[in-house]
Parts: structure tokens; sequence; C-alpha cells
């Protein structure tokens, strides 16, 4: 019994698995002629297109003669593939052929309701297409743009990139032109989509959509805080138009210089000099923990007073001393020592010039030398001269 209940387990299990297919396959193969709005509002005087697909699913070329009927009177109706006029199409096995049929609509045509037929007859079938055409004298907002990504984040030395769609949801070609409104010195470019010439605007064709990409870079001094960036597309005196929203995360900048803005000084071998510095934050966010150290020659001794600074504010300076020793064997000159501060990533260097001269007691011992030795040899002269 248990047998005969696994092999009819098995079998709902297949029957289950073979339907799951068959919703999966889709339509069974064929060939369709579709459009996405096979019922739309056009304006009289204007050159309308509206897109179209030919479709095979899974099925031999077949040859197929195009045509339209229903036109009205005055009006003037061709199908186009890849831009230019056809009367057939040979859609290949699971392969798609985009159509357009191209409306040249008179200024001053009756406000109406037409019903146009697209035809595709081929040996083996004949497919029909009906498309409502209602006349209008004012047409709705055609255009719109939509972000990818409405707001982003990053410090004032981030260069921002939105993604952005435009869409022509209009019965004809249009060219779009672009602009943004940004906070004082932001820079705003466009290009399209992953190209790097700017533009100013954008070619879309009737129903369809074209993606651009907006560069904003803001200037090394944008405070931190959200700003908002306002897009607008336009044709054909239409307008649409989004916000943006670009949120500077703050980010200090430290500068290390002399009191006076002089990076230089004296010192005297084996003496210790002090040598006042600015610790200066321009920066939109406090630094903290700001470790200073120093890179000199060799034998030199170089101490900060004091070494760490906790927190220093935007705008905000401080005052540390830079205690700096030559070494005992140095000569006479001129040595550049290095000055670093470092917090979190942020960083200053300064190059400071140090003249080392010798001691006021060095000077006085060789002098008293050399009298020494002058006394001891005129005393050698004098007692030689005797002799």
């Amino acid at each position: 019994m248990s047998r005969y209940l696994a092999l009819w387990a098995a079998a709902l299990c297949a029957l289950s698995f073979q339907a799951t297919a068959l919703a999966t396959e889709g339509a069974p193969p064929g060939i369709d002629l579709s459009t996405d709005y096979p019922s739309l509002t056009l304006k009289a005087g204007e050159t309308s297109t509206i897109a179209l697909r030919l479709r095979n699913r899974a099925t031999p070329a077949e040859r197929l003669a195009l045509s339209v009927d229903g036109v009205p009177k005055a009006w003037k109706a061709a199908l186009l593939g890849n831009g230019r006029p056809v009367e057939s199409a040979m859609p290949g096995s699971d392969d798609t052929l985009p159509l357009q049929l191209r409306l040249d609509i008179p200024q001053g045509a009756a406000q109406s309701r037409h019903t146009l037929t697209v035809h595709a007859d081929g040996d083996r079938r004949h497919l029909s297409l009906p498309i409502d055409i209602t006349l209008a004298d004012q047409l709705p907002a055609q255009l719109s743009v939509q972000p990818e990504l409405p707001q982003l984040t990053g410090s004032a030395r981030t260069a921002f990139d939105y993604q952005l769609t435009v869409k022509n949801a209009s019965g004809h070609d249009v060219l779009a032109s672009l602009s943004a409104r940004a906070p004082q010195y932001f820079d705003t470019s466009f290009t399209e989509g992953y190209g790097t010439q700017q533009i100013s605007a954008v070619p879309v064709k009737a129903g369809e959509s074209k993606t651009v990409k907006l560069h904003v870079r803001p200037p090394a001094s944008a405070q931190s805080g959200e700003h908002a960036i306002q897009v607008e597309v336009a044709a054909d005196g239409v307008k649409a138009s989004t916000t943006l929203k670009l949120d500077i995360t703050g980010q200090p900048a430290l500068d290390l210089s002399g009191r006076d803005g002089l990076m230089s000084t004296d010192a005297q071998i084996g003496a210790t000099r002090e040598m006042p510095l600015v610790l200066r934050n321009s920066g939109t966010a406090a630094a903290r923990d700001i470790a200073l150290d120093g890179t000199a020659p060799s034998g030199w001794k170089i101490e900060f007073e004091p070494a760490r600074v906790a927190l220093l504010e935007p705008g905000k300076t401080a005052e540390v001393q830079a205690r700096i020793t030559p070494a005992p064997q140095s000569l006479a000159g001129d040595y550049m020592v290095k000055l670093h501060a470092r917090s979190a990533g942020q960083s200053a260097d300064g190059d400071l010039r140090v003249s080392v001269t010798t001691s006021g007691l060095w000077g006085v011992s060789g002098a008293i030398l050399i009298a020494v030795a002058l006394l001891a040899l005129l005393g050698a002269v004098a007692r030689h001269g005797r002799r």
C-alpha cells in the first residue's frame, strides 16, 4: 500500500512541476503586433510618433506586409523602421523589431476621435492593431524627470553624481533642455549617460526615455548640512522638475605655521630654542586629538608643549610651543626641521628653517686661547732674543 502511495505522490509532484513549467513558459509561439499606448491624445498641427513592436516568439521568420487604414483625409501616416519608411518587416525567431507610426496631423483639424488600424499580413497570419486617436487643443505635460538616488552624502571634497531618467511620454520627438539651480559657488554640469561631454539639452524620442547624469562639485568652503538642488527639463513649452538633496558632512582642515606667519628661527648648539606655532582649523568640522611631532637632523631633540590638542573647533586656532635643541656636534649653518600635526586622517605639515650659531662662550674662550698663545709666543721670542 505504501508503495502505491509513494507512486501517487511522485505523480502529483510531476504534474505540479509540469504545470509550473507551462506557467513559466508564457505565451505560445507566434508573432504579435503591440504598442504600449493603444489609446492616446494628440495635438493638431504637430507631427507625432507612436512606438510599435513586432515580436516573434519561437516561430520561423515570416515576411509581413505593413499597412495602415482608417487614416482621416488630409492626415499623413507612415510606418518607420530604424527611422526610415518601411512596407514590410521580417522578425527573426525570438526577436523583436521596433516600429513607429508617424502621423502628420494638419493644423485646424477638428477635435474628434479616430481609430487607425495597423496591419501586418503574411502567408500564414494576419495581424491587426487598432489605435484610438483623440485630438485636443492642449495636451497635458508629457515630460518627466526621475532621479535614481535623490539624496547623496559626502564631504565638501566629494564629487556628487546623480543619475536622472528623462521620459518623453508625448507622441512626438523632443529636444529637452536641462538646467540645475544649486547653492552659490556649487559647480554643476550634465553629461549624457556614461559620456564625459557636457551637454545642455538631450534629444528624446516619442514614448522613450534617456538617461543623463548631473555632476555636482561643492566648494571647499561649503557648510556641512543638507543642500537642495533643483533640476528642470523643458521642451515645447512643457516643463518637469525634481529636487535633489546633497548632505555634506563636516571635515576638519588643519594648517600649521609660525605665530607671525614666518617659519624660521635661530638656535645655538646644545641650547634649547622655543618657537611659537599656530595650529588652525579652517575646515567645517572639529578636529579631535591632534598629535604634534617633528623630524629633525640626527642628534637633535624636538618636543612640543602641549604634545596633543584635544579639540579644535572649526575656524579656531591654538598656540603650541616647539622646543628645538640642536645636537652638540652640529656645525653652524641653516637646517630644516619638518613639523607635523595629525588628526583622524587629516594632517598639516610645515618646514621650519633653523639657523644654528655657536655659543658666545665659545667665542670668548677662543679669544682667550688666542691671547694665551700670543703671550707664549712673545715670551719665547724675548727669551731667545736675549741669548
